[in-house]
């Protein structure tokens, strides 16, 4: 079985940074996209950032120019770097890795269990 553990959440003040951190484990063979995905209390969870496994990005527009995501094959481990927060970016953040094979089989649509983020005035 697989899971995904996200880490590195926490409390900032406007204008800082924090980096999070997605590790999968359980005899991975290889992972292909990635993403970190968020939801904002009363609000529907949206995409962030999403890595393909050869690398490619794309962002929210609402993150572009300060979140940067990244990976680490070798790892399985995916990153989200993010500067200059905002109130706004205050949510749970969840990892997502599309899919995932491994030892025990194929998986799809894996999410961890999500991290708080929240950015004070």
């Amino acid at each position: 079985q697989v899971r995904l553990v996200e880490s590195g959440g926490g409390l900032v003040q406007a204008g800082g940074s924090l980096r999070l951190s997605c590790a999968a484990s359980g005899s991975i063979f290889s992972i292909n996209a990635m993403g970190w995905y968020r939801q904002a209390p009363g609000k529907q969870r949206e995409l962030v950032a999403a890595i393909t496994g050869g690398g490619s990005t794309n962002y929210a527009d609402s993150v572009k120019g300060r979140f940067t995501i990244s990976r680490d094959n070798a790892k399985n481990t995916a990153y989200l770097q993010m500067n200059s927060l905002k109130p706004e970016d205050t949510a749970v953040y969840y990892c997502k890795a599309d899919k995932i094979r491994s030892a025990s089989g194929y998986y799809a649509g894996i999410w961890g269990q999500g991290t708080q983020v929240t950015v004070s005035p």
